[in-house]
């Protein structure tokens, strides 16, 4: 199956297609025409499975029908997603920057620990979507600063995770307040009778779709982990990079500013590198992109949201630079080698403050992986 025949407008295959992706995951297959219908929805997925757009792309078609701009008008906010974590908000915002590109809506990512001066002025200038957490959205309800009496869609992401960290009595106050009449959406990794309970105390019929996770990693693939100081990643990847020169490689960093600074530092040490991230122009990626799958460039840099469009046949190398925090997102990263039966690697790096990510991948993939030695 094509996003084509999903149903969706032409600016959002035209943004889809600039990112890369052609095939729609399972969870994105079964959600969005019930989205797109206007129905209820509880959606039983795991962060990795393709469930943003799942519910970024119909819900930006929805809003777009209907549009209602007007010049010089701050129009009210319409949508609402919350989440339990300021990371998750901002990747949702990041996403929906990504596909609402060659649409006219307007999105704002609000979450505490950071001045919220810079939040309120993107909200006072009229917002479409906004993403949130619930301890900063109610800090700003109670100011007078946000209302949400015109909202159309509700979205609970990771709803278990918001109960489990406490955030129950927040958002039954922020329900308070969002339009009876409206259509909710309810995504979470498990359902456990507690969950499952609390979104049909605030759905109205809802359809549910489910699909199985992501935890099987190719067997052709080598894996292996480091134990190694922060500071000592560059050196063990320059190294690791010069004995390995002659195979194409992509090096995954957590964040955009990290990519970039690997690539500077890579580059002293007389390696050529290119990093693909959502800062870069598309051409940029395109152009970086284009180098490498001709073998021309032989190391890409790359975040994990930039690196969904990548799809190529023969990688021998997966480095790890940073260990993801979604275990998921491990399993995503090294299945880009060991394709068609051929053998792959898959090195990453660990530090101290990475090891609960680390036990949380082996956990999931059910494999204890093998230590390397630094310097063998």
């Amino acid at each position: 199956m094509e996003f084509k025949q999903l149903n969706l407008i032409p600016p959002l295959l035209k943004a889809i297609a600039e990112t890369g992706y052609t095939t729609p995951t399972a969870i994105q297959q079964k959600a969005i025409p019930v989205i797109l219908s206007g129905q209820d929805l509880i959606g039983c997925a795991q962060t990795g499975t393709g469930k943003t757009a799942a519910f970024a792309l119909p819900l930006l078609q929805r809003l777009s029908e209907k549009n209602v701009h007007v010049q010089g008008k701050v129009m009210p906010i319409r949508a609402l997603i919350l989440t339990p974590t300021r990371e998750l908000a901002i990747q949702i915002g990041e996403n929906i920057n990504l596909y609402r590109k060659h649409l006219k809506l307007n999105y704002c990512t609000i979450f505490g620990g950071v001045n919220q001066d810079r939040q309120v002025k993107e909200i006072k200038k009229g917002v479409d979507v906004l993403v949130a957490t619930p301890g900063r959205l109610l800090d700003l309800m109670n100011q007078k600063l946000v209302f949400l009496d015109k909202i159309e869609v509700l979205i609970l992401d990771e709803a278990d995770n918001m109960l489990d960290m406490g955030f129950i009595h927040d958002i039954k106050k922020i329900l308070a307040k969002v339009p009876e009449k409206r259509q909710t959406l309810f995504f979470s990794a498990t359902m456990p009778p507690n969950i499952r309970k609390f979104a049909h105390g605030i759905l109205h019929k809802p359809v549910e779709v489910d699909v199985t996770p992501v935890s099987s990693t190719a067997e052709k693939v080598n894996q292996s982990v480091y134990f190694i100081e922060k500071k000592e990643k560059i050196k063990l990847l320059t190294s690791l990079l010069k004995q390995f020169k002659q195979e194409r490689t992509i090096v995954f960093s957590r964040t955009k500013h990290g990519a970039d600074k690997i690539v500077k530092l890579l580059a002293k040490n007389g390696l050529r590198a290119a990093a693909i991230h959502g800062n870069k122009s598309q051409n940029a990626r395109q152009k970086a992109l284009g180098e490498f799958k001709e073998d021309r460039l032989k190391i890409l840099i790359a975040t994990d949201i930039a690196a969904r469009g990548i799809d190529i046949e023969q990688l021998p190398m997966v480095i790890n630079y940073d260990l993801p925090n979604v275990p998921e997102t491990y399993v995503h990263r090294i299945g880009r080698t060991g394709r068609a039966g051929l053998e792959g690697n898959a090195i990453s790096f660990c530090d101290v403050e990475e090891r609960p990510y680390l036990s949380d991948i082996e956990k999931l993939i059910g494999l204890k992986i093998k230590v390397n030695k630094a310097g063998k």
